[in-house]
């Protein structure tokens, strides 16, 4: 009788969003803007742009009364696929990253803070396509979504991204493409710091080779 040959299960790569695989901030400074000039509160849009990564509400926090944070928070995502899709780009080497996870036999999955239904606004816009996407979850809340994915690496550009891909057991791939320098994702434990997502692939190559060795 012969044996059928098992298939090894495809490992899997996290990627976050903002400022990983998509440089959003220009139309998330058009949305503060927009939602400044309706409620007449002076929110510094550039300011709120550099410091991308938690949740909505975290910014909104800092510009008006707790009161207030959830009704905003909904009428800037009513605003924001008006506004922040279009202008928005993909990051250097984010097509390819993709790619090569799925060039090595891999999946990618996106788990981001973002909105879901926005999250998936930006990757069809872009032409972007991981295998899943999982929306709404911040630093150790995306180890939820790491480990029902089983993926072994998380690349992220925030220290929250970091505290994600350990509290998954996940390796934890950083690039200082977003609010966190590469010395404070270091200190924060990541565990390999990339330039870029541009040196993702030959960084993956490798990494995967060395696991088969």
């Amino acid at each position: 009788m012969t044996t059928p040959l098992r298939t090894a299960a495809p490992f899997t790569v996290g990627f976050d969003l903002d400022m990983t695989l998509i440089d959003s901030r220009p139309g998330i400074r058009a949305a503060y803007e927009a939602l400044a000039a309706e409620t007449g509160v002076a929110i510094d849009a550039d300011l709120a742009v550099s410091r991308l990564g938690p949740p909505l509400v975290h910014e909104l926090r800092e510009w008006f009364p707790e009161e207030d944070v959830a009704r905003m928070a909904t009428r800037y995502r009513e605003l924001y696929p008006v506004l922040a899709i279009a202008p928005t780009v993909p990051m250097p080497g984010a097509r390819e990253a993709l790619a090569a996870v799925r060039a090595l036999g891999g999946r990618s999955v996106v788990v981001t803070a973002k909105h879901g239904g926005n999250a998936r606004l930006h990757l069809e816009h872009l032409g972007l396509e991981p295998d899943a996407l999982i929306g709404d979850l911040w630093a150790e809340q995306k180890a939820v979504a790491l480990r029902a994915e089983g993926a072994g690496v998380y690349v992220g550009d925030h220290t929250g991204d970091v505290r994600g891909a350990r509290t998954a057991g996940a390796l934890s791939v950083a690039v200082p493409t977003g609010p966190c320098p590469a010395e404070e994702l270091r200190a924060a434990g990541a565990d390999v710091v990339l330039d870029g997502l541009a040196a993702f692939p030959a960084w993956l190559e490798e990494h995967r080779a060395g696991l088969a060795a």
